[in-house]
């Protein structure tokens, strides 16, 4: 397996190959400074500078088993990741961007990191509680418990705030496929944007609240699996003027999380060759 990093302007739909590596590497993230992605590959962290793009390892203490439900705080201070290390299912964790020792902030297993306010603040992610499968949206402010949004309608997953962090998109299936949804910050005003036959993950609004990118699976996917021929589309924020801009193989991994850069003119992702 070969993974290939890429950049994508959304102006002049420009393509641009950051990196291309040998095994499967997941789910960039393009730090606010806008000089460097975070990605995830067994287990690992990666930094990669987008001047001398290679892979750098970061340091996550006892965090060994990361997977691709990871981010960068809106102040590049801090890393937000998701791991399985402790042996009760994916957990939540923050810690310095420069590595560190991971800080627990999720509540109960399992719990997958999706997005955070754009003050920093609330963490959104998605959960299974209460020895249930089903996974819903959860919100996390600093001092409160979590919040459940979502009530089981659907496997609910993909997380990500608006520019304005007033509300949340996400994708779930609650009307037959998984599609694109939005909804309050608070969980409520939850609405379909629009529907198609394509199966619809992980929205990503930009930062200048202008457009919205997300990954269209065949009809008929279930989940979101690996090495598949998929599309990146992006639309505006209410799922108007809905554009492919770009196809190739990927799926699990290709844009998890979200990835745009700071000034909004392009985002990453990962697609993959046997």
């Amino acid at each position: 397996m070969r993974s290939i990093i890429e950049t994508h302007e959304v102006a002049s739909g420009r393509v641009t190959e950051v990196l291309a590596v040998e095994g499967r590497i997941e789910a960039p993230n393009w730090a606010p400074s806008g000089d460097w992605l975070l990605v995830n590959g067994e287990g690992r962290l990666f930094r990669v500078p987008l001047a001398k793009p290679v892979l750098v390892p970061v340091e996550t203490g006892a965090a060994l088993r990361c997977n691709n439900d990871h981010g960068i705080s809106p102040d590049g201070r801090t890393i937000i990741l998701s791991s399985h290390h402790e042996g009760e299912g994916s957990q939540v964790y923050v810690m310095p961007s420069e590595g560190g020792e991971p800080v627990r902030v999720s509540p109960e297993a399992p719990s997958w990191w999706h997005g955070v306010s754009p003050d920093g603040r609330t963490h959104t992610y998605v959960a299974a509680r209460g020895g249930s499968r089903v996974i819903d949206v959860y919100s996390l402010g600093p001092g409160k418990a979590e919040t459940r949004l979502t009530m089981g309608e659907g496997h609910c997953d993909g997380p990500d705030f608006s520019s304005d962090g007033a509300r949340i998109y996400y994708n779930c299936d609650r009307t037959g496929h998984a599609q694109i949804w939005v909804m309050a910050a608070d969980g409520s005003e939850q609405r379909q944007l629009f529907a198609d036959d394509q199966v619809n993950w992980f929205p990503h609004p930009s930062p200048d609240g202008q457009h919205l990118v997300y990954l269209a699976y065949p009809p008929g996917t279930a989940g979101h699996p690996a090495d598949l021929p998929v599309a990146l589309v992006v639309c505006d924020p209410a799922g108007r003027n809905r554009r492919r801009v770009r196809a190739f193989t990927g799926g699990q991994g290709t844009i998890n999380v979200p990835s745009w850069a700071p000034d909004s003119h392009a985002f990453a992702y990962v697609r993959y060759e046997p």
